[in-house]
């Protein structure tokens, strides 16, 4: 699982443009779930529904808390799943490696290639 990081909301926007299939976790620095969450998307990168996803990293503190109520954030952690540039769905709080497996697979599929 790739990782890359938005630190403005046209870099935001150009992820969601590139990656088909884009993971975004919105987070803050002052935050006890969201270094707990990281820990959870560390482990879940080895997992197989990782495979051609692309992690976007996305700090509060840098983009602005503006950004975060415009796209209609009400905490943090939260993670959101893209499918094409369109948001499949939202997870708020903090996720166990499993439930995020499972929201990818749901929200997002099989990467191309690899479906039996």
């Amino acid at each position: 699982m790739q990782t890359l990081h938005a630190s403005s909301p046209d870099e935001y926007h150009a992820a969601l443009a590139a990656h088909p299939r884009l993971l975004v976790d919105y987070f803050k620095d002052n935050c006890p779930g969201c270094r707990m969450l990281e820990m959870s998307l560390q482990k879940f990168a080895a997992e197989p529904a990782a495979a051609g996803l692309v992690l976007l990293k996305v700090r509060m503190e840098t983009v602005g808390e503006d950004f975060f109520r415009a796209l209609g954030l009400r905490q943090t952690p939260t993670l959101s799943l893209f499918r094409d540039g369109s948001e499949a769905g939202r997870l708020a709080g903090f996720q166990a490696p499993g439930q995020i497996a499972q929201a990818v697979g749901l929200c997002l599929g099989e990467p191309a290639g690899t479906a039996a």
